[in-house]
């Protein structure tokens, strides 16, 4: 699915909920965890509940709701209101271990018993715990319903003393987690920049996590979605390029050629497989356009 931005919305605030489904961003994250007090969290839940039931059976928004954590009672509130719902993703946060996750996909799984679903419920696991960091290739792994990794860098880094600031830091997480959703297959999210007003440093973090291959960045704030769209869409000579390399690469399939040049560059398969996976980004992105 398509998830350059990604707007978290308060589950407490559903004056914000249409308007969030208004906005240009990809994918609505509704938030029943960090962003929702404690005294408030089964008046949001609730709120969330009937707004979703109230959606047409196919947003024309990715539905994403970060429930609360595994092994607390909010997560078992959380699921069964969400019994029913249209929702696409369930965001996991302070995961820890593939029980957590089977925990979660047997909820999924009771709740499709008991109203069977429009849609495959998927689950984007958050990596936001040292822990959370070292298994995460086990986790991206865990299920075939884990459609993906998102980095939550406050709570990974700032009771650590380790500086949200510090590049290199950044970089060994972004790898990291990039490259152990590569091995399951799956994609990789940014997580968020909380410095809204600081639009510059939130392109150049959207542009760092391009380069590290990620699919998208968290947006807190709707003047973030314009940067996010713009940055993980692959730009003019991109595509240019991997339409010649695609072209190609059929073309060198039907003569049996495993390695070739395309405007003085070697290509092979590693080569081809980007260049598709990029045409494969600007078809899901124009068939969302048309839908």
């Amino acid at each position: 699915m398509l998830m350059r931005s990604k707007l978290f919305v308060p589950a407490s605030r559903p004056e914000l909920f249409g308007k969030a489904l208004n906005s240009a961003a990809d994918a609505i994250s509704f938030d029943l965890e960090d962003a929702v007090a404690q005294s408030r969290k089964s008046q949001a839940r609730s709120a969330l509940a009937v707004f979703l039931r109230d959606l047409p059976a196919r947003p024309t928004k990715t539905i994403v709701v970060r429930v609360n954590a595994v092994g607390t009672t909010e997560f078992d509130a959380d699921m069964n209101a969400l019994a029913a719902t249209p929702v696409d993703v369930i965001n996991l946060p302070m995961v820890e271990d593939a029980g957590d996750v089977a925990e979660v996909i047997g909820r999924i799984e009771h709740n499709e018993t008991q109203h069977p679903p429009v849609r495959s419920v998927k689950l984007l696991l958050n990596i936001e715990t040292p822990k959370g960091l070292r298994k995460a290739a086990e986790l991206a792994a865990a299920h075939p319903r884990v459609t993906g990794l998102q980095i939550g860098y406050a709570d990974l880094l700032e009771p650590h003393g380790i500086a949200r600031s510090d590049g290199d830091a950044l970089a060994f997480v972004r790898l990291t987690v990039r490259l152990a959703a590569a091995e399951a297959g799956v994609a990789a999210f940014d997580g968020a920049f909380a410095a809204v007003k600081d639009g510059e440093s939130y392109r150049a973090e959207c542009m760092a996590a391009k380069r590290h291959g990620f699919a998208g960045k968290s947006c807190i704030h709707p003047s973030q979605i314009a940067a996010a769209n713009e940055i993980f869409m692959p730009d003019p000579d991109e595509i240019a390029w991997a339409r010649k390399v695609v072209s190609a690469a059929a073309e060198a399939d039907a003569r049996g050629l495993g390695a070739y040049l395309v405007d003085g560059h070697m290509i092979d398969k590693p080569f081809v497989e980007r260049a598709r996976a990029v045409m494969a980004l600007v078809e899901r992105h124009e068939a969302g356009v048309m839908r």
